[in-house]
């Protein structure tokens, strides 16, 4: 059981350093042999990894517990009372993480809708039924998709404050998705595009990823697209059907 708990901990060990490389040590810090340097490692993995997670944390009193724990000695807490500190502390965070999501949730409702508004105004912006806005940057003249078609397209994502949250421009390589298989904006506004137009849409977070927001998009976030549309591929058996009618 002891091995296992120690593979574990150098598994995560391991994963910690290859996400993020840790600086060189500091030539003050001397290590007696090899055991002093896996001790030193353990230790500043588990403090870099927690630094965030684990807000003020009494440094001094951490050690004391950690070698009273360690060695086997009777805590200064009992077990019942650490469980219940923990427990407290948690519920705690987990609070305080929702208070602070909900006021920026509501912050981010109020910005958007007025991001929305005035950019409702703007000449060339057109909004339609479902509050989705558009401009038409370039006009193309090829295929229009519908939501079963597979487009190829680049694209650039923005939050209202400019932020780019995604662009395979400049990862240079453009991205394939069958249409009904992406945000609800999406869907809707590339079937009103054609080949080789492109276009800037203005999503409301309805039409996104809502009131959850997610990854670096932060709750109820309007999205600003510039989207060139530069292939459609047919759904295969719509492609059948359409050459029926047209025989016909």
């Amino acid at each position: 059981m002891k091995r296992l708990v120690l593979a574990a901990a150098l598994s995560m060990t391991t994963i910690a350093w290859a996400a993020e490389p840790v600086a060189a040590t500091p030539a003050t810090t001397v290590f007696a042999n090899e055991d002093a340097k896996v001790a030193y490692s353990l230790g500043y993995i588990f403090g870099k990894n927690n630094a965030t997670a684990i807000e003020n944390l009494d440094i001094e009193k951490f050690v004391a517990g950690f070698k009273e724990g360690y060695a086997g000695k009777q805590g200064a807490l009992s077990e019942e009372e650490i469980k219940k500190i923990l427990t407290d502390y948690k519920e705690r965070r987990v609070a305080e993480a929702q208070a602070e999501f909900q006021k920026q949730s509501a912050d981010n409702k109020a910005r958007s809708e007025t991001f929305l508004a005035e950019n409702a105004k703007k000449t060339g912006v057109v909004t339609t039924a479902s509050g989705l806005q558009y401009e038409v940057l370039t006009q193309g003249t090829g295929i229009q998709p519908k939501a079963t078609d597979t487009v190829e397209v680049h694209y650039e994502g923005k939050l209202t404050d400019g932020t780019i949250f995604d662009s395979s421009i400049q990862r240079g390589q453009t991205a394939s998705f069958r249409l009904d298989q992406v945000i609800a904006g999406w869907t809707e506004g590339l079937q009103l595009m054609k080949a080789g137009s492109k276009y800037r849409f203005t999503i409301p977070s309805a039409l996104a990823y809502g009131e959850m927001g997610a990854g670096s998009i932060p709750p109820n976030a309007v999205l600003v697209f510039d989207v060139e549309l530069i292939k459609v591929t047919k759904e295969e058996g719509a492609a059948k059907t359409e050459k029926k009618a047209k025989k016909k």
